[in-house]
């Protein structure tokens, strides 16, 4: 039976007791379709929908203020309503999608170490989505990312050692906590030695409990000790806490509590594989809570692999399974009353007024307030036998090879912001996935002046040979790495950026013109 059917088959959501609505509700973070809310989510919020979480497609970037409008008209419906977002600043932005973010990610940051620039990444993060209406921005990335094979966290990620990424994360959440809006580390209890995208797949953690306390769990008791709000559960499976993913395992929430946290406990996306392709959303929703979860996030109805559906049947299908299950005493009525309490502690701290500055505070937020995040970006690149000498100058040529083949499931598809960088230059723009070798060899050879390959993955098979017929046809050619930097320098021309975003862009621009 599909959701349309089940929609069909029950009673509509109204049709049910107001009280019991409300409290089914306060656990659900949907997403919704479109640039104003649509009706059934203004019925749900007024039904005491816990909130929602925005995505790429629910900004307009062309409309000035049209988030905070979009913001405001979700809670005249839902005064206390938790509003979400993926922003992590670098790879994955949401509010800044279409140009780029204007934040350096946790691997810029990570490579420079400087944990007042950390949290003043934080900051410009917390006070981007405070002046959106936002009150939850599910970051940072508390991943330790051992795996250099790792998919889906890679420059996510503020490094591979387990000390820096604690202390990070730590100065990220109390920068991001001081405009009042809550952080969420994420993915608990460490998504970082993974081979899978759990978007697309079930992941595995092959690692033992006392590895996993070693190496992974150290940056989310950072975390709680910085106070964070909220920590996300990630669709992983660690076999010594049992088959099912931490985001149904109640072990693993247990865990997490043992760690001292009280806060909101948000599960991943529900649309995502680990729990979609298996059990399903419905009734992953039932036992995430049965899990120990508070807060439920449907996922994103514009996804790949939710064509043919809206984004209200996605919300519909969950709020169904808890109905059944609460009505069928499956699942307790005091277990969504305490996840409720839980989620409504955090929408009223975030929705407190911040105390008035002293004088000293005022001067203080004035570092945070002017950083230059291209030269902070421009001071994390790691250039390995670049040489000393400006590769540009004034407005000549440039040929661009794009050798990426794929974008990350977190981020979606970008703009080439590299390309943006180097508007003021002649620009030609190759793309390896549409020519074939024999193309893009002759393309190559009749290029002039400086030839860049962009690639975010050197580990990749596909980009290593592109990079290298490059190499061979263009030997002066530089690359520009926008994945993880491997530990060994590159024996050719290389910028390690760090990260692939706005200001990571315009860094590498400002390192080629200043070498």
């Amino acid at each position: 039976m599909t959701s349309s059917d089940l929609r069909h088959a029950q009673p509509s959501v109204t049709d049910h007791p107001a009280d019991l609505q409300r409290l089914i509700n306060s656990v659900i973070l949907p997403g919704f379709v479109g640039t104003t809310a649509p009706q059934w989510l203004v019925r749900a919020l007024a039904n005491g929908l816990a909130g929602v979480v925005y995505f790429s497609h629910n900004i307009d970037p062309e409309t000035p203020g049209q988030v905070a409008a979009l913001s405001a008209e979700l809670r005249a419906a839902n005064p206390t309503a938790v509003i979400g977002v993926d922003e992590e600043g670098g790879n994955v932005t949401r509010l800044e999608a279409r140009d780029g973010s204007s934040v350096p990610g946790a691997a810029v940051l990570g490579a420079l170490n400087e944990l007042d620039t950390t949290e003043a990444a934080g900051r410009a993060i917390g006070r981007l989505c405070r002046d959106a209406g936002i009150n939850l921005t599910i970051a940072p990335v508390a991943d330790v990312n051992t795996n250099p094979r790792n998919p889906v966290i890679g420059v996510r990620a503020f490094g591979a050692d387990t000390e820096l990424v604690s202390a990070h994360t730590a100065a990220a959440v109390t920068g991001i906590q001081h405009f009042k809006v809550a952080a969420c580390a994420k993915h608990f209890p460490g998504h970082g030695d993974t081979v899978a995208d759990s978007h697309m797949d079930v992941a595995r953690v092959e690692l033992s409990m006392d590895q996993m306390h070693h190496h992974h769990l150290p940056p989310f008791q950072a975390a709680v000790q910085a106070g964070v709000a909220a920590v996300m559960s990630a669709h992983i499976i660690i076999p010594e806490l049992g088959e099912a993913p931490a985001t149904l395992n109640p072990a693993a929430s247990a865990l997490l509590r043992e760690m001292g946290f009280e806060g909101v406990l948000i599960t991943d996306a529900l649309d995502m594989a680990a729990v979609r392709a298996t059990v399903g959303p419905g009734e992953g929703a039932v036992l995430a809570l049965l899990a120990g979860n508070d807060l439920l996030c449907v996922g994103n109805p514009l996804n790949a692999y939710t064509t043919g559906r809206d984004d209200e049947s996605c919300y519909v299908e969950v709020y169904d399974a808890l109905f059944t299950a609460v009505t069928s005493g499956r699942l307790p009525q005091e277990t969504l009353r305490r996840a409720a309490a839980r989620v409504q502690a955090l929408a009223q701290w975030s929705a407190g007024d911040l105390s008035p500055a002293s004088p000293e505070q005022l001067a203080a937020q004035e570092k945070y307030d002017d950083v230059d995040w291209v030269s902070v970006s421009a001071r994390a690149c790691r250039t390995d036998s670049l040489g000393k000498r400006p590769v540009l100058s004034g407005a000549g040529r440039v040929t661009l090879l794009d050798a990426r083949t794929g974008h990350n499931m977190a981020a979606g598809p970008t703009e080439n912001f590299l390309a943006t960088a180097l508007a003021h230059y002649a620009l030609d723009s190759l793309h390896a996935s549409e020519l074939s070798s024999a193309e893009l060899e002759v393309s190559l050879m009749q290029s002039q002046g400086t030839v860049l390959v962009l690639t975010d993955s050197l580990a990749a098979p596909e980009q290593q040979d592109t990079l290298e017929l490059a190499l061979s046809v263009a030997p002066h050619a530089i690359c520009i790495n926008a994945g993880l930097a491997p530990e060994t320098p590159s024996s050719t021309a290389t910028i390690h950026a760090h990260g692939f975003s706005r200001v990571t862009a315009q860094a590498v621009v400002r390192v080629l013109e200043t070498a």
